[in-house]
């Protein structure tokens, strides 16, 4: 290295100590401003967030994200003052994870909310409290883009929305003011600020164990250097998607879960047989099954399963229509409720319940790894992204995607704005052939798409 690059480096290193510096500053700053006057709670995790402090790690984050794209670039200082005025409304969270004897559990957090920065990191990056004033979710922008990341101990991807849709409707009216003489500066009729825990309110007692642990096939290959994460995101019509679903008679998630697994079968397994099933977790939004607007998780996992057992190859129809019958077995209100209240009864057993939090977090570690490496991968629908009519003017599309887990190095997430569905594929592989096999089978189908990426293939 030359001198001048020496130099040059010196002076790089001196101005991101300063910015670290700056900010730290800032916040405590805020801190010690939000802190003043505030009432102090707390609350119990619901049952499923029970799990994610106990299996998460910097690899293995837990983190969600969901974007949207505005018509215009983002303004760093009136996000900040959009999320200083939203966060105090908002229980859900406003809220530091503490630790108790048994049980995990949240508390008021009184520091002032965190810093909005220009994204930087791989998306879902773990989520550091000691560094993000307690706070278990990030907000960051990337030129007309939001960004919420989400701890999963906090909420499942309704929350995520409510809160996102919030925060893009104050920002709005904070860049223009207009906005806010035509609508109310309060929180808009579709968003719930309801905390309860709808798996105890929901809870049957005497319900069996209603999934199985039994090991599938894992996708594995060679890894992204330096622990990056590969994103691809397509686009596509949807009225095409839903003409294409009608004429098969299935719906969009039997639809793409299918072509996912399809997918596996061709380009990793090459159309042959595996002693070890291929498996899609689905999870399955329970509010519409049970009357429920929770802001807090509440969703259950089912897997859709193919064995590919015989040496004849299967034709993608034949898929298909083993993927569906899989799933519609599994997707009723007595099933489902089988489900979480099993969950729910190893929660309320009175011995478990007094088992001290460490045996607590080495038990949900183990059954974790069994039912992750139960599935090969996991395909998240979280629906249609919809804004009020004064808004849509100024919103350009939403995004979402998912970290890795255990055992599953490719994972889907799915959601539309409009008439766009937008499919994105997180991964740490390098090779991209499953995915590439999915896009491709969608144009095959009549269905336009353009595919987006990060860019780290190319690196």
């Amino acid at each position: 290295m030359s001198g001048q690059n020496r130099e040059l480096a010196k002076k790089r290193l001196k101005e991101q100590k300063r910015k670290q510096r700056d900010r730290k500053k800032e916040r405590s700053k805020r801190a010690k401003r939000s802190a003043k006057g505030k009432r102090i709670h707390w609350e119990k995790l619901d049952n499923t967030a029970n799990l994610f402090p106990a299996i998460a790690t910097h690899n293995m984050t837990n983190v969600y994200r969901i974007s949207v794209t505005l018509q215009e670039r983002i303004d760093k200082a009136a996000l900040q003052q959009a999320l200083d005025e939203l966060l105090p409304v908002f229980d859900t969270f406003r809220v530091r994870l503490r630790k108790g004897i048994f049980w995990n559990y949240f508390e008021t957090n009184q520091l002032s909310p965190p810093i909005v920065e220009m994204e930087q990191a791989y998306p879902c990056s773990f989520i550091e409290p000691y560094t993000n004033n307690g706070y278990l979710f990030r907000v960051s922008y990337y030129r007309d883009r939001i960004n919420l990341e989400v701890f999963h101990v906090l909420a499942d991807g309704m929350g995520g929305v409510n809160f996102l849709r919030e925060l893009t409707y104050r920002y709005l009216q904070i860049k223009h003011p207009e906005l806010a003489d035509r609508t109310s500066v309060g929180l808009s009729d579709e968003t719930s600020l309801n905390t309860e825990d709808s798996y105890l309110k929901n809870y049957r007692q005497g319900r069996a164990k209603g999934y199985k642990t039994a090991r599938a096939v894992e996708v594995r290959g060679e890894k992204l250097p330096g622990g990056a994460m590969g994103v691809l995101h397509g686009y596509l019509s949807l009225p095409e998607i839903k003409r294409v679903c009608k004429e098969r008679q299935i719906s969009i998630n039997e639809y793409l879960t299918s072509l996912l697994i399809y997918s596996i079968y061709r380009e990793y397994l090459h159309e042959g047989t595996s002693k070890r099933p291929v498996a899609v977790a689905v999870p399955v939004n329970l509010r519409p099954y049970f009357d429920s607007m929770t802001t807090r998780n509440f969703f259950v996992m089912v897997s859709a399963v193919f064995r590919p057992e015989r040496e004849e190859r299967y034709t993608r129809q034949e898929v298909e229509e083993i993927v569906v019958a899989s799933l519609r077995e599994q997707i009723n209100r007595e099933h489902l409720e089988d489900l979480f209240s099993y969950n729910v009864s190893n929660q309320k057993n009175i011995f478990l319940r007094s088992v001290p939090m460490f045996i607590k977090i080495l038990a949900m570690r183990y059954v974790y790894r069994s039912s992750a490496r139960a599935n090969t991968t996991t395909l998240t629908n979280i629906g249609g992204f919809s804004v009020a009519s004064e808004y849509q003017p100024y919103v350009k599309r939403f995004h979402g995607m998912i970290a890795m887990s255990t055992g599953q190095n490719i994972k889907g997430l799915v959601c539309s704005f409009g008439d766009e569905l937008v499919l994105n594929f997180t991964s740490t592989l390098r090779d991209v052939s499953i995915q590439r096999r999915v896009f491709r089978q969608l144009a095959e189908d009549g269905i336009p798409v353009t595919v987006e990426s990060n860019g780290v293939y190319y690196e």
